[in-house]
């Protein structure tokens, strides 16, 4: 708990504008207690993910000199390094602090402008993938969906493949500001998959069939943020 409230003030304190006081250092302290206390109910055991440990297969991510990680290119895809390839129940967590729409946009293939992070889950490969993502803008909302194609490389399956999973409980988060800290939790056991914002229930469901194994990792699209990013371990 010292260590994570150590991180938060570091966070805020490397990154805090004008408007960012108090208020917003004691809403991220009460995020991360909800979070502590999230794992202390039963929640599989996480680790921290340095940079070194990210294979990166689209856009950038940096490492700060705290150890925390840093994203400004227009999109990003990531996945942890020499994870285990087989089906077995994963967790993963995004910490993040969102400052604002990138400096430039990039369109999703629909044509859509969203600014969105998200988890990625038994990413055998960008053709094959569960997607846990929270849009920014223009909605604001928990969106789950699997990818699943044939092929195994983006220049065979390119945006197809994508199937949303409507979910059997579901809660509206509370939309995120620039500036503020907030927590994506997803965590997998076997079909069933259950994610928390903010140590908060917001959706769970069950896929419609069970991926090969893959590493988890992360995304995002047309926005900023500073973060940690955790997953469970082998």
């Amino acid at each position: 708990m010292l260590k994570s409230s150590r991180y938060l003030r570091s966070l805020i304190g490397g990154c805090r504008g004008p408007s960012i006081g108090f208020a917003s250092i004691m809403a991220a302290l009460l995020i991360c207690v909800s979070a502590a206390l999230c794992h202390a109910r039963g929640g599989a055991a996480l680790q921290r993910i340095g940079r070194d440990d990210l294979h990166v297969t689209n856009g950038a991510v940096t490492a700060l000199p705290n150890g925390a990680l840093k994203i400004e290119s227009p999109s990003s895809r990531a996945v942890v390094r020499d994870a285990p390839q087989s089906p077995a129940d994963q967790a993963a967590e995004i910490r993040f602090r969102y400052l604002g729409p990138s400096i430039s946009d990039r369109p999703l293939a629909s044509g859509e402008l969203r600014r969105q992070i998200g988890l990625k889950l038994r990413a055998a490969d960008s053709c094959n993938v569960v997607y846990v993502m929270w849009h920014i803008a223009p909605d604001s909302r928990i969106a789950v969906s699997v990818k699943r194609n044939a092929g195994h490389s983006h220049a065979q399956c390119g945006a197809h493949g994508y199937a949303p999973v409507a979910p059997q409980v579901q809660a509206a988060p509370r939309p995120i500001r620039p500036g503020e800290v907030r927590t994506l939790r997803a965590d997998l056991r076997g079909r069933t998959l259950t994610v928390t914002a903010d140590g908060k229930l917001v959706w769970r469901g069950t896929l419609a069939m069970e991926l090969s194994g893959g590493p988890p990792g992360f995304r995002t699209d047309n926005a900023r943020f500073v973060f940690e990013y955790f997953t469970s371990k082998p």
